[in-house]
């Protein structure tokens, strides 16, 4: 009987971009359950090095309160999830979750040549995020 705690043979790992659009996929799945407005929501993926994947979720202003959840707790869940089956893969995966109006800014500061962090937080909590937090 296979302990589940072992490590999956060489043939079962799936490669970098089976464990992304995995990732990719739990992600959508869960984020459509708590947001209002799922027309405007995007999913961007960078690959950050050989095992770490950066998602960036852009969604309508008044959704990002909702993901973020009180004191980050709902945020803090799903980056957790989303951890867990990378580390599951071997890889490295962090979520930002932004409006469109930050991305738009973002956007801007970088087409004027700013330079711009792409993971400015730290890991498990985003400080940008606690201007959305709800109260």
């Amino acid at each position: 009987m296979k302990n589940i705690a072992d490590p999956p043979s060489p043939s079962t790992i799936p490669t970098m971009q089976e464990a992304t659009e995995q990732m990719r996929n739990f992600l959508q799945f869960i984020t459509l359950q708590f947001i209002n407005h799922p027309d405007q929501a995007q999913l961007r993926v960078a690959e950050a090095s050989e095992n770490h994947i950066r998602f960036r979720l852009i969604v309508a202003q008044p959704d990002v309160p909702i993901l973020i959840g009180k004191n980050g707790f709902t945020a803090s869940a799903i980056r957790n999830v989303l951890k867990a089956a990378a580390i599951r893969e071997g890889i490295n995966a962090t979520l930002q979750i932004v409006s469109h109006e930050e991305e738009q800014e973002r956007v801007a500061a970088l087409e004027q040549g700013e330079t711009i962090s792409e993971e400015p937080h730290v890991e498990d909590h985003d400080e940008a995020d606690d201007e959305h937090l709800e109260e």
